[in-house]
């Protein structure tokens, strides 16, 4: 069994690195461009894994903004917001509400 996740262990942190360098945006790269830290990772599994865990992405602390992209709900300094903490959401429940026929004879 040792043995098994001896192999299986830096397999999975060199594909996790791997995928994670792949997906991640250039601007976001650190210290070397992506091609040659997918290179490195291949090349030297676990030493390549570590390195680019450690070295290579630049890590936006908790909260701060999203990191995941510029869409409706991220970027540009903005945070996710859950809907009923959203007073903007909020809102247009509220004017859905009113703005929705009524059913039981009041409207």
């Amino acid at each position: 069994m040792l043995r098994v996740l001896m192999f299986l262990v830096p397999l999975a942190l060199s594909v996790y690195a791997f995928i994670d360098c792949i997906s991640t945006p250039d601007e976001d790269i650190r210290h070397m461009p992506k091609p040659l830290w997918a290179i490195l990772v291949l090349l030297f599994p676990l030493v390549g894994s570590i390195s680019w865990i450690i070295a290579g992405k630049k890590r936006h602390p908790a909260g701060a903004g999203a990191p995941w992209g510029g869409g409706a709900g991220g970027g540009g300094g903005r945070r996710w917001v859950a809907p009923d903490d959203n007073p903007e959401f909020l809102k247009s429940l509220d004017d859905d509400k009113d703005q929705e026929p009524r059913k039981d004879g009041e409207g």
